[in-house]
């Protein structure tokens, strides 16, 4: 009896970390503009979902059933957001603000292969350069370290592209 009860709490558990996690996924997906990707996930998503829902809703008097699909549901999370990041799907824009290794940190990313648009502009306290970096997401950590390498100083925030048409491509090494 006892087995019989932990099997069907830990199967809510598993049903619910994929669901959940897929709805992660999914919602990236659409974030990114993967329509058909989103439309096939979010089809097995909301199977395995009424799979799980309906072991919790035919045993309602089991409290370890919904201790264990709330706790699917936060793995799932975790899990979802840690393969979101995995995927790193798209592109992303990085913004430098230098005070002064504007130049020098233009050319040293233009160097790493990367396309470096230099402004010069006037901050708070004088004249800054802004660098502007278009770059796949999965290479948003190398350019950040090669910022760093020249000015660890620098003010440097990533925003998401939601699309990218024409401009300088990195050719992946």
């Amino acid at each position: 009896m006892f087995w019989t009860i932990l099997g069907r709490a830990l199967l809510i558990f598993l049903l619910r970390v994929i669901d959940v996690s897929m709805g992660t996924v999914r919602t990236t997906m659409i974030v990114r503009g993967h329509r058909a990707w989103a439309a096939i996930i979010g089809f097995f998503e909301v199977t395995i979902w009424v799979l799980a829902i309906g072991q919790v809703l035919s045993n309602l008097d089991s409290i370890i059933n919904i201790l264990f699909y709330s706790g699917g549901f936060a793995a799932g999370t975790i899990l979802g957001m840690w393969i979101g990041d995995r995927l790193a799907l798209g592109h992303a824009d990085v913004h430098i603000i230098s005070t002064k290794k504007g130049e020098e940190l233009a050319d040293h990313l233009r160097r790493a292969g990367f396309g470096a648009t230099l402004l010069r502009a006037r901050g708070q306290s004088g004249p800054v350069a802004i660098i502007n970096v278009t770059t796949p997401q999965r290479t948003v950590a190398e350019v950040i370290r090669l910022v760093n390498e020249i000015d660890a100083t620098a003010f440097v925030t990533v925003d998401e592209a939601r699309s990218v048409v024409r401009g300088y491509q990195r050719i992946a090494k």
